[in-house]
């Protein structure tokens, strides 16, 4: 048995760039900053970024498209694949690895993003969950 999941919550790094497959399917591809905050042995705060690229196939693609802009906060989860091609300038092969996403979920609603963007709000609505009651919780 094997696992091959990825779970990010970060920041688009650029605005998502969708197009269409010859036989008519959408594909969304963007890049995701994760940022980690650690203290080195001097005791500063450091930052190191790690940069993802992403892939969104179908409707979810079209969506990110419509809704995501640069900056904005998205939960990610899917797979990781890494691609074989060879170098334009002819010196050999190279990979890229990227997240083939499963699941996008737009975060930071439009108040707490700054600016109203149209997306819809998971949060509230119809298609939110119900409120959990302190009876319902196992433990």
């Amino acid at each position: 048995m094997s696992v091959n999941k990825v779970i990010l919550v970060g920041n688009l790094g650029r605005d998502p760039e969708v197009r269409a497959t010859p036989s008519g399917q959408s594909v969304c591809n963007f890049s995701l900053a994760t940022t980690e905050r650690f203290t080195d042995r001097a005791g500063q705060q450091r930052d190191q970024t790690e940069w993802h690229n992403v892939v969104v196939w179908g409707k979810q693609a079209d969506l990110c498209g419509q809704y995501l802009k640069k900056g904005r906060q998205v939960y990610v989860e899917g797979r990781l694949a890494t691609h074989q091609y060879e170098a334009k300038d002819g010196t050999g092969k190279r990979y890229r690895t990227e997240v083939v996403a499963q699941r996008v979920q737009f975060l930071g609603g439009r108040a707490t993003a700054g600016f109203d963007d149209g997306a819809p709000d998971f949060n509230s609505g119809p298609d939110a969950p119900p409120p959990v009651d302190d009876e319902d919780i196992p433990f």
